[in-house]
């Protein structure tokens, strides 16, 4: 399986949930309001035998008028058109802010136009429910009535490969991803297991729904994964995307 990280750039983040850019050749943390957390922000692509998976799906900026998404895809070979499976860990803004893009009208199109969405239907309605600022709506609606969505509830598998589980650690109803195909186990833990060095270290963060169950749950991840040649993909992780390389 081939693994392609779509980074869109670094961030500061505070109390505000504001994603504002951060440079790291030439800002400074330490001019960042207090309690601001430097983060990337990255979906995946992963091209198996049977699909081009398409993990998350960014902020939603556009530069010059095309989604960023869309050109990072399109700067590796491939067309929005060729994504046939989208996975959703979960509806935060910067996870879900490329499931759909505008149109000059101010209509929402999905951003894949041929894959299927693969989403938790309690998540979906949840972030309905809930909205601002954690969630912009308006950026997912389009998945409510669309027959282009499979609607999860709670732990499955997908085409006999793709294994999805119910955390409930970072939102009340994140859910991570294994893949497996030809011996070789990728997982990807979304906002549960964001950073390499979080899966190191007994962190309990404040900004999680369950702050000690993703801490526990990196820890028994890391150490099965560790144990069975599992590859990770960190969404946050400004220096390691994917490891081990």
């Amino acid at each position: 399986m081939n693994i392609i990280p779509l980074s869109e750039g670094s961030f500061t983040i505070d109390k505000t949930k504001i994603f504002v850019p951060f440079d790291i050749e030439k800002d400074d943390l330490q001019q960042r309001p207090i309690g601001s957390l430097l983060v990337e922000v990255q979906p995946f692509v992963v091209i198996t035998s049977k699909d081009i998976l398409l993990i998350d799906t960014g902020l939603g900026f556009s530069i010059n008028g095309q989604l960023q998404l869309h050109q990072n895809l399109k700067a590796n070979g491939i067309q929005p058109e060729q994504v046939t499976k989208v996975l959703m860990s979960h509806l935060h803004k910067d996870h879900a802010g490329g499931v759909s893009k505008r149109d000059n009208i101010g209509n929402y199109h999905l951003s894949c136009p041929n894959a299927i969405y693969y989403v938790q239907q309690k998540e979906f309605e949840f972030a309905m429910e809930t909205g601002y600022p954690s969630y912009m709506t308006d950026e997912f609606a389009i998945l409510g009535n669309s027959t282009q969505v499979a609607w999860l509830d709670g732990d499955g598998l997908i085409d006999n490969y793709i294994k999805h589980e119910v955390t409930s650690a970072h939102s009340p109803f994140h859910q991570v991803f294994w893949i497996e195909e030809n011996g070789e186990v990728l997982f990807f833990g979304g906002d549960d297991a964001p950073q390499l060095q979080q899966m190191k270290s007994r962190f309990v963060a404040k900004y999680d729904f369950n702050g000690k169950k993703c801490m526990e749950l990196r820890q028994q991840w890391w150490e099965q994964g560790t144990r069975e040649n599992w590859k990770f993909m960190f969404y946050h992780d400004i220096k390691t995307p994917v490891f081990p390389l």
